[in-house]
This record gives structure tokens, sequence and C-alpha cells, in this order.
């Protein structure tokens, strides 16, 4: 931080993204890093990969570091914020991707499959969320991660789609509960975007079908997702507060 007082400039923003090395917050960390963040790279277990997003985006010429935690642990959480801040100073952006998705009919799910998706989905959002409300400086944004099944109701998604409702009800009640903090709070709510979260488990004609329903034709990307992402955490997002944006080609 001495570096940039010594400077004209404004100090350099700070993201944290969960779920950094892989799919959507892979390629969120990488588009907070061209906008000219420092960028907090958080991973589970997938050290190799997460280090793999921290070369990408130093090669490019920004600024990135790696740190495990998984998310649903609150004391790992802590320890990535205090990593965070250590590091770079504070934390002005906080993109939640980390996520787990098992897919059944009701009737048939696993319910340990349930209570994994639960503990880092409702309750990885809860804690990574309490950590950002009590850390985020002023002019920072909180970005959740929902999806867009909600809204479409597909068979075999009832346990996912349940953890994405409670990510969507926390999202709007802890924009209002930070009322006068100059902090947003939203969340962006893919459609079908081509991911390894997405696409395994799932046969080409399925893939197939499920791309074309959307009026543009296509399977949504990583990219489309960062773009949204980006928005929110920049200057143009600023009075986009407490929503929930669906990024899914007109899908839903």
């Amino acid at each position: 931080m001495t570096e940039h007082a010594s400077t004209s400039q404004a100090p350099r923003r700070v993201a944290v993204v969960t779920g950094g090395s892989r799919g959507i917050g892979r390629e969120s960390a990488e588009r907070l890093a061209a906008d000219g963040h420092a960028v907090v790279v958080n991973y589970a277990g997938n050290e190799a990969e997460a280090d793999k997003t921290v070369a990408a985006i130093t090669e490019a010429g920004g600024e990135a570091i790696a740190v495990r935690a998984d998310v649903a642990d609150e004391t790992e959480v802590a320890a990535l914020f205090d990593a965070t801040e250590s590091a770079f100073g504070g934390v002005d952006v906080v993109v939640h991707a980390a996520g787990v998705m098992a897919l059944a009919p009701l009737v048939d799910l696993d319910l340990d499959a349930l209570d994994r998706m639960h503990r880092t989905n409702i309750r990885g959002t809860f804690v990574v969320d309490q950590q950002a409300a009590r850390r985020l400086r002023a002019g920072g944004a909180l970005i959740n991660f929902s999806s867009s099944v909600l809204a479409l109701a597909i068979p075999g998604y009832s346990a996912y789609a349940a953890t994405k409702g409670a990510v969507e009800a926390m999202t709007l009640i802890v924009a209002r509960e930070l009322r006068g903090r100059d902090v947003t709070v939203n969340a962006v709510a893919p459609g079908p975007t081509a991911t390894a979260l997405f696409l395994d488990g799932k046969d080409e004609e399925t893939i197939a079908r499920m791309a074309a329903q959307p009026p543009l034709e296509r399977l949504g990307t990583p990219r489309d997702i960062a773009e949204v992402v980006s928005f929110l955490a920049g200057p143009a997002g600023r009075w986009v507060n407490g929503q929930v944006l669906r990024a899914n080609g007109g899908i839903a």
C-alpha cells in the first residue's frame, strides 16, 4: 500500500473471490484483476488450479494471491479476510462464487448430498457474507451467486434450487441491513453456463437441448458472467443494490 500512497492515484481496490480456482470464479477473478483490483483467490482444495489463476493474473500484470479456506468454516473464512487485509490493506469487493451441486429428483436425492449443498451453498454464503458485511470498506460491493434454475423449475434441481433461494433471500436482506455503509449487495443468477459444474454428468443431447432454449441459442460462458460481476463491482453498477440479476440469455 505504501507504493500507492506515494502517488496521486487512489489506492488499488481489493477483491476476494471465493471459488476462484475454476469456472465462473476464476473468470471473475481474472476480470476483476484486469479492472485493476488486487485479487485474493480463495479455494477449498484445488491448490494447483488456484495457483494457475494467480499465475494468469500476475502474468497479465495484475496482483493476486491464493488463500485456502472452507467457506462454511467461520474460523477459516475470518482468516481468509485477515490474510486479505494483511496483504493488501482492506477489502472492497467480495465475489462469493463457491458452490456445489448434486442433481436428482427430490424423491431420490441422497440426504447426505442435501446436507453437503446446505453446508456449502447456504451456510457458506451466510459465513462469507457475515465477514463481508463486517469488513467491506465504503464504496464496496458484495456479489453472491444464485441460479436461474429458480425461475426455470427444472426437475431434478429441487435441492440445489432451494439452496439458491436461500442465497437470494440473504442477499436482499443484507442489502438493507447495510444501510448507511455505502456498500451494494446483489446476486448474479446465471442460466446454463459452460462450466465443469454444469457440464459434468450431462450427455451431448441434453447439453444441446439446453443450449437451444435461450433466444440467443447458446450456453452462457464464464466470461459472460464475469462481465456482469465486473459491472456490479465497478463504478457503473453503484446504483444497482438489493437485486438479483438473471444473466441467462433470456431463457427465463
